[in-house]
């Protein structure tokens, strides 16, 4: 059974219950939520989307843009993720590889991409915005818009209003099951602008996913999930519990203080904000079942704060990928203990139900599943996914020890980060760790650094201790204190290109 009618019979079994509680508190029940749903499906075919159609999407999480892409797919259309805040080259290359025919994206966007004086002010700010409005499929006609929020100047003629689209008729469909099959999201991950590449989701993929989650961490009427993860919201909404959306630009404080007011039982955060959460507030509520990390590895020194923050809570680290989501769940227990015991590495844990793990000749991990996506837009269908993580096997726990990509080589010693990374950080004082290589210019060897965050007497502690804690080949060459290690992106991932350059001499 797809996602969509998942969502759909759930909603119609509790109609009166609320779904949905937006950033600023205001409330959506599952009735309404379904019959907006179903709306803006009416009206989306209506208005000529077709099966296939790509529909750009550029809304930031909120109970429009959930509506919209709930519409979207139960239209038969598939929601396209391309981020128009990474650069017209990139977004012209990902336009062109992905072909849409629709864009939906916020007014604002659409007034800020048009006129010159917002297109100005966005400029300084280091916003480079494509123009939405005069957005054409390669070689072909315009494309068809959608536009979220009050219409402002810039918003294109005869663009449709979604509060117009969720208002209108909402007849019952025949939708049977649907096709497990069918396309359902594109997202862009990796790649240059000659050779974007973006992932392919199905109605089938996803649904499986989101009966992992559910599997592993029960939800059901009552709860109350604090979170702006789509993947963690779809099953909240499909088990008929509450998704408690946090405000755009979330303030730490205030995501603890609605944790607390909206007597939230689950939550999910990336590692770097859970840290920022707890510097503002050293306690969760004692309503907490459930706390989930994921989208970056979670250091021995977070974990630690986690569960001493919230002590009747699960404390659990997800290991997933754009590709396949999730792939293997932890508890905060289990990864402590393996990086107490000096095996090195960071424990992901056991592959889920359904998601098949081995090992290539060389280490990577190779996976499949039901929740593996179909393939990368434009290739061939994908059945097993060479992930670029290398791995070893612990009674059939996964064991991540380093990226391909990431490997040091120092003489005949290849030297993986993410196998030692964890140990040091573990270590009293210190609040986070990386190592990478700075190229000697002349002979190429690499120069091996340890960076970390802590006080400043703590090189000439680390290089007393690390010899019984790491490799011998292992040992950094220089040790450098930061004030933060740099991240990037909307995970906030250790941008090691960036550490490289901040430490080279």
């Amino acid at each position: 059974m797809t996602l969509v009618r998942q969502m759909l019979d759930q909603a119609a079994r509790t109609p009166e219950a609320v779904a949905l509680v937006a950033g600023d508190g205001a409330e959506l029940t599952y009735g309404e939520l379904r019959r907006q749903v179903l709306a803006v499906r009416h009206g989306l075919l209506d208005a000529g989307l077709g099966a296939g159609d790509g529909v750009l999407f550029s809304v930031r999480p909120s109970p429009e843009s959930l509506v919209l892409a709930l519409g979207v797919v139960a239209a038969g259309g598939v929601v396209v993720f391309a981020d128009p805040g990474a650069g017209p080259e990139m977004f012209t290359a990902r336009l062109r590889l992905a072909r849409p025919r629709w864009s939906a994206a916020e007014s604002i966007l659409y007034a800020g991409s048009r006129l010159r004086p917002v297109r100005a002010y966005a400029r300084r700010r280091g916003l480079l915005l494509p123009n939405l409005a005069d957005l054409r499929v390669p070689g072909g006609d315009p494309l068809r818009h959608v536009h979220v929020g009050r219409w402002l100047p810039g918003v294109p003629r005869g663009s449709l209003s979604f509060a117009d689209l969720a208002r209108g008729p909402a007849p019952e469909p025949e939708l049977g099951d649907g096709d497990p099959d069918a396309p359902a999201a594109v997202i862009f991950t990796s790649g240059t602008t000659a050779d974007p590449r973006a992932v392919v989701h199905t109605q089938g993929s996803l649904a499986a996913a989101l009966g992992l989650f559910r599997a592993r961490m029960p939800l059901g009427p009552g709860d109350v999930v604090h979170t702006d993860q789509l993947m963690l919201g779809l099953p909240t909404l499909i088990s008929g519990a509450r998704w408690s959306m946090p405000p755009l630009a979330c303030p730490p404080a205030e995501f603890a203080r609605l944790l607390r007011e909206r007597g939230a039982t689950h939550t999910f955060c990336v590692p770097v904000h859970l840290a920022e959460i707890l510097d503002a507030v050293p306690e969760l509520p004692a309503t907490l079942r459930y706390v989930l990390l994921g989208a970056a590895p979670a250091p021995a020194g977070i974990l630690r704060r986690a569960v001493a923050a919230a002590p009747s809570a699960e404390v659990l680290s997800v290991y997933a990928m754009t590709e396949i989501v999730p792939v293997a769940v932890a508890r905060a227990a289990e990864k402590l203990a393996h990086t107490a015991s000096g095996a090195g590495g960071d424990l992901l844990g056991t592959p889920l139900p359904g998601v098949t793990a081995r090992a290539a000749d060389d280490g990577e991990l190779l996976l499949s599943g039901p929740n593996l996506c179909c393939g990368y837009l434009g290739a061939d269908p994908l059945t097993e996914l060479p992930t670029g993580d290398l791995v070893r096997l612990d009674a059939g726990r996964l064991v991540l020890v380093g990226r391909k990509k990431d490997m040091l080589i120092r003489g005949k010693f290849n030297l993986y980060p993410g196998l030692y990374e964890p140990s040091i950080t573990a270590l009293p004082g210190v609040d986070d760790a990386a190592i990478v290589g700075v190229p000697d210019p002349e002979t190429g060897d690499e120069e091996v650094v340890l960076a970390v965050v802590g006080a400043d007497d703590l090189p000439a502690r680390l290089h007393r201790t690390l010899p019984d804690v790491i490799d011998h080949d292992a040992l950094p060459d220089r040790i450098v204190v930061l004030p933060e290690l740099p991240r990037s992106g909307r995970t906030r991932k250790l941008d090691r290109d960036l550490l490289r350059a901040e430490v080279t001499r």
